[in-house]
């Protein structure tokens, strides 16, 4: 049996995954419904797989963040403590994570064999040209993308879907959290 794999990813309406500027992190719009919805999607087991970039942004941020910021919610926590495979030809181990292991490789590849072996999900989050590559090789499921209320036009930062194929995507689960933050899950298929 094939894993599922999802690409979970947060936006601004316009985009892209982060801003700067004054920007806090969730933009400030995080609420107790959508923490509540992100530590659920995060108790059940899974393994995460992660980009060499990606995954050096986590340790950094968890590095300085402190209690009560964004980077130790308790979803952030859980997602940290879940198994992981780092893809990268840069890193090596051990890695100052409890459950990661580093597999040197180009992702498509890494990414397939995982799908093959493993007994559980996986899911990326963030990891954005790593996962637009998986994406174009057909091996994401799922695209789960949590959209917050805010156009970051002249501070956005890290657009997605830049440079990716082009998708036609089928819609498999909505929902409105804390009635203003949209999660939408797409079964992505390649155009044409």
């Amino acid at each position: 049996m094939t894993a599922t794999y999802t690409f979970d990813v947060f936006s601004s309406l316009d985009g892209f995954g982060g801003a700067g500027g004054d920007w806090a992190g969730y933009w400030g719009k995080q609420g107790p419904e959508f923490l509540e919805h992100r530590l659920a999607q995060y108790r059940a087991e899974q393994r995460m797989v992660f980009g060499a970039n990606t995954f050096r942004a986590f340790v950094r941020m968890l590095a300085v963040g402190t209690e009560g910021s964004e980077v130790r919610d308790p979803w952030v926590t859980r997602m940290t403590h879940a198994p992981a495979t780092v893809v990268s030809t840069t890193l090596e181990g051990p890695l100052d994570w409890p459950d990661a292991t580093v597999v040197s490789g180009d992702a498509v590849d890494v990414v397939a064999r995982l799908k093959e072996e493993s007994d559980v999900p996986l899911r990326s989050h963030g990891s954005l040209s790593m996962n637009r590559a998986l994406m174009a090789a057909g091996l994401v499921d799922r695209v789960q993308v949590t959209i917050f209320p805010v156009i970051t036009g002249r501070t956005g930062l890290d657009p997605i879907f830049r440079g990716a194929a082009d998708f036609d995507l089928d819609l498999i689960e909505h929902r409105t959290l804390d009635g203003n933050i949209q999660e939408l899950v797409y079964r992505p298929t390649l155009h044409g």
